[in-house]
């Protein structure tokens, strides 16, 4: 999937389909109620609460934010200000029906439609790959950080860029070299092998439910096309720092 419509579909099917959403939660260890859009495991959060580093009255966008479900628990332990922003539409209107008061928006990776120096941090979960251009989804990223705020982003990348394999989408990011260029500094990258363990079982249970309504046929089509080349990526932690 690439386009919002195509992303549309998607989360139309899983707001139908109390199974997966089941599934995700139960497997990945999130907290009672939170609808990822994601493989981030609740442990991976939690790391991703500290990265962020917010507070009360901070503000942060949660870019590619799906249906919200991340950015809300974040603001709920930390008391930020939570602003959402995702070219899928249906995700948006799925996002503002829980939103405990986010501001969700329909934007884009590379056009939030927000002000300049307009926010304290930037988190992106497992989205990235999704921008044509990388360093411009990084380049507006640093647009509307304030100076001194921070970027989190969970991905993955290649172990072998070379590898054809993996997506051209995901050979594509090289963060260690991309946010320098896009202005970053205190770039800080961090293997984390154990959230691929999570993953890895919830797309192996995905394979045994039988289920057929379209979210968890959805499910097991990706989990086969994922789990092949499942070690060929590595699975990253990235943090970084608009100059002050």
């Amino acid at each position: 999937m690439t386009s919002a419509e195509d992303f549309d579909r998607w989360y139309a099917d899983r707001a139908a389909s109390p199974l997966a959403d089941e599934l995700v939660r139960r497997v990945l260890g999130l907290p009672p109620g939170l609808e990822s859009t994601s493989v981030l495991s609740g442990a991976g959060l939690d790391e991703v609460v500290t990265a962020l580093g917010l507070g009360e009255g901070r503000v942060l966008l949660d870019l590619a934010c799906g249906r919200g479900g991340y950015g809300l628990e974040i603001a709920r332990r930390t008391g930020c200000r939570l602003v959402g922003v995702d070219f899928s539409a249906v995700a948006i209107e799925q996002a503002r029906q829980r939103s405990g008061g986010g501001d969700f928006r329909v934007g884009t990776l590379t056009a939030t439609g927000l002000n300049a120096s307009s926010v304290d941090a930037v988190l992106i979960v497992d989205a990235l790959q999704f921008a044509e251009s990388k360093q411009d989804a990084l380049r507006e990223c640093l647009r509307v950080l304030r100076p001194g705020g921070r970027l989190v982003v969970t991905c993955w990348q290649a172990v072998d860029p070379g590898d054809e394999r993996i997506t051209r989408r995901t050979r594509e990011v090289d963060l260690a070299t991309q946010l320098p260029e896009a202005g970053f500094t205190g770039v800080e990258i961090a293997d984390r092998p154990e959230w691929r363990v999570t993953e890895r079982r919830m797309w192996e249970e995905a394979l045994t439910v039988e289920a057929s309504d379209p979210a968890m046929a959805s499910m097991r089509q990706e989990a086969r096309h994922v789990l092949p080349n499942f070690d060929r990526r590595r699975r990253l932690l990235v943090t970084a720092v608009k100059p002050g």
